[in-house]
């Protein structure tokens, strides 16, 4: 069990698992510490339980057909991964959207700047970090992005010589908001994450994902893996597409915790995020991430990514960006954190669960296969369009 049974009886969960016995998905609530199916013609996604006025309510109000409990679907979840014939977690999102928001935390932009000075080569990192440390400081966290004080502190950026792209969008006026993967392409709780083979500097990215509609109300949260080659981006942020949207490269889960009364935006604007990296040669990394050092209101956020100058007629999943920046050492000093393959990356909040994923590289994980034009047709066989 992910997070308490107290925790689960009090919000409201929903989420997606494969159904073998149809060959597709379900939509499921939580439930008494079990999993019941409310898949019907009204609600055939998740894109349509978002749709509504009160989805919490309506899933609440379902009873839904049982599926087992959650501690058999999360050992099946590992179990089956890539298996069409075993009853698993997916991804809780199907056919919204997945973006994401970079360099929305000072700490993580300070890394994004080095990223780029370094040219994606960690051991140029180490030097760059000791030179730029002095000059940025701590300067940037209570900064208000787009503020007159932030403007002021571009100014004298640009004159030290160390303005970057990455600052820009972190303390500028516009956020960064890119596509962070395709449409049912995001993995689940217990799946593989991938790593592309070009890369030897990585790191698991924990944030925060909000599930918005498509009129651009929040309706609900859950966590996020934004798989992060470091040393493809800091290349060059045009090689960002190749950075980010991979085989894999994408996991959110366990579930969606849908705002009611018990959970709401200001909960997301408090949580604190805990990681946990554990390597098959006994490696273990701790980090915490705290939404309450975000430079950006997740409000902000949403209106910049959806609204009259871009429309998501199905919603939206949005990461949030992170805090966390790994700098130890691993192997090599000097050379800060990277992933070996085989890491088992837990993300977690005590009110949205633990998302738990094993690394490996993008060739190795299960292929992609189930995409819309497959949803379209497992959903009119069943009766549910």
């Amino acid at each position: 069990m992910t997070i308490s049974a107290e925790t689960y009886n009090t919000g409201t969960f929903v989420g997606r698992v494969w159904r073998p016995d149809v060959q597709g998905p379900g939509i499921v609530v939580v439930r008494d510490g079990s999993l019941f199916d409310i898949t019907s013609k009204d609600v055939a996604t998740t894109r349509d339980l978002l749709e509504l006025q009160d989805p919490a309510a309506y899933a609440k109000a379902q009873k839904g057909e049982k599926l087992g409990s959650l501690d058999e679907i999360f050992a099946q979840s590992v179990e089956g991964e890539g298996n069409a014939s075993q009853l698993r977690l997916l991804a809780p999102c199907d056919l919204q959207a997945v973006k994401a928001c970079g360099v929305t935390f000072a700490r993580s932009m300070i890394e994004r700047v080095i990223e780029e000075k370094a040219a994606g080569n960690p051991a140029l990192a180490l030097k760059i970090r000791e030179r730029i440390m002095p000059i940025i400081g701590n300067s940037l966290r209570d900064l208000k992005a787009g503020s007159p004080e932030a403007g002021k502190v571009k100014a004298a950026l640009i004159e030290e010589g160390v303005w970057s792209q990455y600052l820009e969008v972190g303390i500028g006026p516009d956020a960064e908001v890119f596509s962070k993967a395709q449409v049912l392409s995001s993995v689940g709780w217990g799946a593989s994450v991938g790593l592309h083979p070009i890369s030897s500097w990585n790191n698991p990215e924990p944030e925060i994902v909000l599930a918005v509609n498509s009129k651009g109300k929040i309706q609900g949260a859950t966590l996020g893996n934004d798989v992060n080659l470091r040393d493809v981006e800091g290349r060059s942020a045009l090689l960002l597409g190749k950075a980010k949207d991979n085989n894999a490269s994408s996991s959110i889960g366990p579930f969606i915790r849908l705002f009611d009364a018990t959970y709401s935006i200001d909960d997301v604007r408090n949580a604190d995020l805990d990681l946990l990296i554990e390597g098959t040669d006994g490696y273990v990394l701790n980090g915490r991430s705290t939404m309450k050092e975000i430079s950006r209101d997740p409000l902000d956020l949403v209106s910049q990514t959806i609204g009259r100058h871009h429309q998501y007629p199905d919603g939206l999943m949005l990461f949030m960006g992170t805090l966390f920046a790994p700098v130890e050492d691993r192997d090599t000093p000097g050379e800060g954190f990277t992933h070996k393959i085989g890491d088992v990356v837990t993300i977690s909040n005590p009110e949205l669960g633990a998302l738990t994923n094993t690394v490996r590289l993008s060739t190795e994980c299960a292929e992609w296969t189930f995409g819309t034009s497959a949803l379209m047709r497992n959903l009119a066989a069943r009766g549910l369009l």
